[in-house]
């Protein structure tokens, strides 16, 4: 299917998997590429699932000297491009894992790209709002807690400046609030 559609995937393989190498092509090993083989899946159930050659890149990372595997469908792209895509790849991840840190998106709205994509920069936009509020007021407090207040405050009748001076607390700005108390503390 992949292949059809002239995509290609890169991935890490795992130590149990079971390949059976058909040839090797040549590497430069000061390139940090370890080894090229064209390899195909020997497992019953992975030949079922992908019966076709795949490529197997083995990569040692200079810094850490780990080794990594990847398997990938292409065969065009030199070896140490297979292992940079990957590394890009996990940037991408990281990305995604900041932004569900930082972003507060619990659910998307709409599963259409365009709505998807809205979200986040829609996300990204008040992130950004915030960071600006934070520099130019000269705040002390993290985004995480200026965010904490914008969403307390939203509706409150007070000048900004006044929300984040250090005299105000989180009592001050509930005192003339219509909300029950539930707990003392």
């Amino acid at each position: 299917m992949f292949t059809l559609s002239a995509a290609f995937f890169v991935t890490r393989t795992k130590k149990n998997v079971l390949l059976q190498r058909r040839y090797s092509h040549a590497v430069d090993k000061s390139t940090g590429v370890a080894s090229d083989h064209a390899v195909v899946l020997t497992a019953i159930q992975s030949i079922h699932a992908y019966p076709d050659t795949l490529r197997r890149v083995t990569y040692v990372d200079p810094d850490t000297h780990k080794r990594f595997r990847f398997l990938t469908n292409n065969f065009v792209l030199p070896a140490l491009t297979i292992a940079k895509i990957y590394k890009s790849r996990w940037q991408v991840e990281l990305f995604f894992k900041w932004i569900k840190q930082h972003l507060r998106i619990k659910a998307f709205y709409g599963t259409s790209e365009n709505a998807v994509k809205t979200q986040i920069w829609i996300a990204v936009s008040v992130y950004v709002l915030v960071a600006i509020v934070r520099k130019r007021l000269e705040l002390d407090a993290s985004l995480y807690q200026i965010l904490q207040i914008f969403s307390v405050t939203l509706f409150e009748k007070m000048p900004i400046l006044q929300v984040f001076q250090d005299g105000v607390s989180q009592s001050d700005l509930f005192a003339d609030s219509n909300q029950l108390i539930l707990f003392d503390l």
